[in-house]
């Protein structure tokens, strides 16, 4: 079983109480996968919201003509530490809830906590204040990633963003 410790070093939920990390512990699920296994596949419904709690997980676009995604496909790498657990799978919050990119163990194991976004959404409908917390942290994050993103393109094309005015 999850703890509540694992829960709170989720950066995501630090704000929620005992009592709504105890709500959200319920729906907990833990899986293992071992180096090379897909967790998940771009395109696949987007049903849970997954936290990495132990090893590495790759995000990858996957190829045209069902090549296999490699490590030259890796748009972003989430490795959990004893401190912080890594959060990815938001696409179960967003239209059209499917996931955007593929996630491949890059470890010799990692391990998952997966919650389903049905149950999730119903302990937000019940405590919006706890899903107010969670969704403005999840925003906050897109936003840094978008920013992170428009940085690497303008490199790539030649130009600085922030100094581009």
């Amino acid at each position: 079983m999850i703890t509540l410790k694992e829960l709170d070093d989720v950066q995501a939920f630090k704000e929620l109480t005992n009592d709504q990390l105890e709500a959200l512990q319920k729906f907990c699920i833990t899986e293992n996968y071992k180096s090379g296994d897909r967790l998940f596949k771009e395109g696949d419904s987007a049903d849970h919201l997954w936290i990495v709690t132990d090893g590495k997980v790759d995000l990858r676009f996957e190829l045209p003509d069902n090549r296999p995604a490699t490590d030259e496909t890796t748009i972003s790498s989430f490795e959990a530490d004893d401190h912080k657990k890594r959060m990815l799978g938001w696409s179960c919050f967003v239209p059209p809830y499917q996931m955007m990119l593929s996630a491949y163990c890059v470890t010799r194991t990692c391990s998952v906590i997966k919650i389903p976004k049905t149950d999730i959404l119903s302990l937000f409908d019940k405590d919006p204040g706890m899903g107010y917390l969670v969704m403005s942290y999840l925003i906050k994050v897109l936003g840094y990633r978008f920013h992170q993103f428009q940085d690497a393109l303008a490199k790539h094309k030649g130009h600085d963003i922030m100094h581009s005015w």
